[in-house]
């Protein structure tokens, strides 16, 4: 697929942090967290799948390499997310472009406090008729 003009993944200039190859870092603006950066590939795709094996190592490695830099100084810990959303429009907070979100995370953080101290809600009982379609699915 080639590379959109309009995609600032793209063409990240001076933005980029870090970067490897295949896969490059910026920080996320607007952000969640202190520290909230954006793992992605080089080469504009917009679904997960169409990444090789070699480009989701190389996010990977930076992944690591970025948690190992970041433990104990931005956060305690890490959550790593990635969403495919093609039914949303783009904005300032959603492109057409595979990104990994690397959120560094503290006990009773900003994201703690405004959403997940209402996460429990959130989680349903997984009953016998749900995890047989899935499975059915997965096969």
């Amino acid at each position: 697929m080639p590379e959109p003009t309009n995609c600032p993944f793209c063409n990240p200039y001076e933005q980029v942090l870090k970067q490897n190859d295949l896969a490059q870092v910026v920080l996320s603006d607007p952000h969640k967290v202190p520290g909230h950066l954006l793992i992605m590939p080089k080469r504009h795709i917009e679904q997960p799948w169409d990444l090789t094996h070699d480009e989701l190592t190389s996010i990977f490695d930076l992944i690591f390499e970025l948690e190992q830099k970041l433990v104990g100084k931005l956060g305690d810990g890490f959550d790593i997310r990635q969403s495919y959303r093609p039914f949303r429009p783009q904005s300032d907070i959603k492109l057409n472009h595979i990104v990994f979100h690397l959120l560094p995370r503290s006990n009773e953080d900003y994201i703690f406090k405004v959403a997940e101290q209402y996460e429990k809600e959130l989680y349903a009982d997984l009953d016998d008729m749900e995890r047989d379609a899935v499975i059915d699915l997965l096969k």
